[in-house]
């Protein structure tokens, strides 16, 4: 079995939307992580530096939330998978980002998985 992290519904803030008039205000977005850290549990000697820290993990995908503009919650996907590959010590990343804005739904969402070996081959 794979030793996975789960980050579960980070509360996101982001100017994302098709329409203008959709992105003039920042949006509720929440987003679900399932990281797989390129070392074991067992292998980590009860230290945070040779884990993935969850809590910079949070930190990063919020500030890349609000570095721009988006149009698609695709695209805000795509970025929090290849910020995470390239930062943290991760084999895998699964992200599924909800965005709260149809009154007929409960959420929208995007979901995506991607690998270390795929990011490096620029196909991420």
């Amino acid at each position: 079995m794979t030793d996975r992290i789960l980050i579960a519904d980070l509360e996101l803030s982001s100017h994302i939307g098709v329409p203008a008039a959709e992105r003039a205000a920042a949006q509720r977005l929440t987003v679900n992580l399932v990281l797989e850290p390129i070392r074991d549990f067992s292998a980590l000697g009860d230290a945070l530096e040779n884990t993935v820290d969850y809590f910079r993990v949070c930190e990063e995908v919020k500030a890349l939330s609000l570095v721009r503009p988006r149009r698609l919650i695709e695209t805000l996907a795509e970025e929090i998978a290849s910020l995470l590959l390239a930062r943290f010590a991760i084999r895998t990343v699964a992200v599924e980002l909800r965005k709260y804005i149809l009154p007929e739904t409960s959420f929208v969402a995007v979901s995506l998985t991607r690998s270390r070996e795929a990011h490096a081959d620029g196909a991420a």
